[in-house]
């Protein structure tokens, strides 16, 4: 079991129901969203001030001040009236956030992993917005963590202001998504319109299609041609870099003069098509859900239940191992960066972020090691692949088992790290809850989500200007990176356990009865 690029970690809907996958031959299969997770539009870009522009100028006269803290995650939706919440790691509930220009309301000993606004704005009605913090301070876990999103939501708005190069990060975010999710290219006035700010240069632009006017080279003229020129190039070499968005228009937008109508139009087409899209891939009664199912002639004589025992075993073995290989290249960048980089303060917003990433990966493949259990039980009990009707009654019944264990297991739990270096369980669903940077369906996963954070002290701590030593802060990181790996790997082992444990007494029942009970 490996770590691979995040895929989603649960729909809702039954649980056990899968996402869709596209693929064919001996090429890997593609993840698409799955059909009952919520529409959202995720909107990436270099700048918090235009993202922010162009999305108040879609949403219009209802939108507030659309202001958030550096690095969280901004959820806008539709609600009956203005409001807003923080969802902070660490705490049971969310906390109340105003949008106005104050700012929020009680201060927070840490930044929110996301923020909630509610508007009256009908365009939500079709969809969520999501604001991703700026492209340039994501970093290798933060693009995981809005790569996520966009798969699940099903659409990513990447506004460019004309002044600034196409980054190196989101190019590789668009290279990822752009054959899975439908992307919408805006171009917004820069400070400078037509000239790059300096001489940003792009890394991933291959050098064959590197032109001189898009890495910030010095225009010839400093006239309206000119400028419309580099504009031209800069576009060619993104389809260039990028050539899924050869057939995607640039939509050139002033959202001071609420010139967003063509962007909402498009938006909502979108979410019209992909609307029926998804509900056409969830039918009401899926084949086989209703037909009885007996069980294979040689299920009593066979060997499965040890063969689900070793299995469970050697799914937890696996993925313990790829948590600690994570584990150690998430400490060998956060020292880069403690080192070379933002320096000892920006240590808790980087670990933050790397932990987020982590737990998303973890949960996905707890997820895959379940199916593949479920999928190779029912297949040796009944003597055929389960179709996915008998298979969603099986992963019912597990569920079933699991909730009847859940409170005395504590499955809803966050690991929290502490300002000590030490790890705390905090329990509750509402914590867990907290921790999410864009919320995503969970019904449809047998396993309930599992978080890690980092808590308020941590901020605090190392705001400190006495506490500023590197060699202080490397070895506080060690020791929180090695908790955590102690906790994650035992709630690993627990999980994978309980699974196995209620999956062989709903098997255990059908081989007795000779048929799968409804």
């Amino acid at each position: 079991m490996e770590f691979r690029s995040l895929p989603v970690s649960g729909p809702p809907g039954p649980p056990g129901a899968r996402p869709p996958r596209r693929g064919a031959g001996d090429e890997p299969a593609l993840v698409e969203a799955p059909p009952d997770e919520p529409l959202a539009v995720i909107t990436i870009g270099p700048s918090a001030e235009d993202r922010r522009a162009v999305l108040a100028g879609l949403l219009g006269a209802a939108a507030p001040p659309l202001r958030v803290p550096a690095g969280s995650f901004l959820v806008v939706d539709h609600g009956p009236s203005v409001g807003g919440a923080a969802y902070v790691p660490g705490l049971r509930s969310s906390r109340e956030y105003r949008p106005a220009p104050v700012g929020a309301g009680p201060a927070l000993a840490r930044p929110p992993r996301r923020v909630e606004l509610t508007v009256p704005d009908p365009l939500l009605r079709h969809f969520t917005l999501v604001d991703a913090p700026d492209t340039g301070t994501l970093g290798v876990a933060g693009v995981r963590v809005v790569r996520d999103a966009v798969r699940r939501g099903g659409a990513l708005l990447y506004v460019l202001p004309d002044d600034r190069p196409v980054a190196a990060a989101e190019l590789d975010l668009l290279a990822e998504v752009a054959e899975e999710a439908a992307v919408f290219l805006v171009g917004t006035p820069g400070a400078d319109p037509g000239w790059p700010a300096g001489p940003e240069t792009s890394t991933a632009v291959p050098p064959e299609v590197a032109t001189a006017p898009v890495d910030g080279a010095e225009p010839p003229a400093e006239d309206d041609e000119s400028a419309e020129s580099w504009l031209t190039a800069r576009r060619a070499t993104l389809v260039a870099a990028v050539p899924a968005l050869a057939g995607v228009d640039w939509i050139d937008l002033d959202p001071v003069a609420a010139d967003t109508a063509y962007l909402r139009r498009a938006l909502v087409d979108w979410a019209s098509s992909e609307g029926l899209r998804r509900a056409s891939l969830s039918p009401p009664v899926v084949p086989g859900a209703t037909r009885t199912v007996p069980v294979a002639p040689t299920a009593r004589t066979s060997d499965w239940a040890d063969r689900l025992e070793r299995r469970s075993r050697e799914l937890a073995y696996q993925l313990r191992r790829d948590i600690a290989l994570e584990i150690a290249a998430i400490h060998l960048r956060c020292v880069r960066e403690v080192v070379g980089g933002t320096g000892v303060p920006g240590l808790p917003a980087l670990l933050d972020r790397e932990v987020e990433a982590l737990s998303l990966e973890v949960v996905a493949a707890c997820d895959a090691g379940v199916d593949k259990m479920l999928d190779e039980s029912l297949a040796r009990v009944f003597g055929e692949v389960p179709d996915e009707g008998v298979r969603l009654r099986a992963a019912a019944a597990v569920g079933w088992g699991l909730a009847a264990e859940r409170a005395a297991r504590d499955f809803d739990r966050v690991l929290l790290i502490r300002e000590s270096g030490e790890v705390e369980t905090v329990y509750g669903l509402g914590a867990v809850n907290a921790l999410a940077g864009y919320p995503g369906g969970t019904a449809g996963a047998i396993l309930p989500p599992l978080g890690v954070g980092l808590s308020g002290g941590c901020y605090q701590y190392w705001r400190n200007p006495c506490r500023a030593d590197p060699i202080h802060a490397r070895s506080w990181l060690g020791r929180a990176l090695r908790e955590t790996e102690v906790e994650l790997c035992r709630e690993v082992s627990r999980r994978f356990e309980a699974v196995a444990d209620s999956l062989t007494e709903v098997l255990t029942e059908a081989v007795r009865h000779g048929r799968l009970l409804a």
